[in-house]
């Protein structure tokens, strides 16, 4: 099990793009894993994760043994915990969609309508 804890931005992103905040942490936390799977070495999580945030949510994702072993193993290789390392996770994931344009589906819950933040 994975605890998750966002922030406003994270979760404004994540309604956004997927309509639900736990379903986007879930995709951000996949596509973190695939590519350490695939050899390709995501961005250090920043330190600033380790001062008091912002938390707007938390919540718990279940995952697979293998999926949770490579996080747990990410985190302790970044002297992080899982859940920091989630919150990074799905921050970096947000920053890969909009950097790829891909349009939120619903621009209503985006600053801006969707145009960038």
């Amino acid at each position: 099990m994975v605890n998750v804890e966002l922030g406003k931005l994270a979760c404004i992103g994540l309604e956004g793009h997927f309509g639900s905040v736990e379903a986007g942490a879930r995709k951000a936390l996949l596509h973190y894993v695939y590519k350490l799977k695939v050899g390709r070495k995501p961005i250090t999580a920043p330190r600033f994760l380790d001062a008091p945030s912002d938390t707007v949510t938390k919540f718990d994702l279940t995952f697979d043994r293998e999926t949770e072993a490579f996080l747990s193993g990410e985190a302790a290789e970044q002297h992080t915990t899982v859940s920091r390392l989630a919150t990074h996770a799905v921050l970096v994931y947000l920053a890969e969609l909009e950097f790829l344009g891909v349009v939120p589906r619903n621009r209503e819950t985006t600053p801006n309508g969707g145009e960038g933040i």
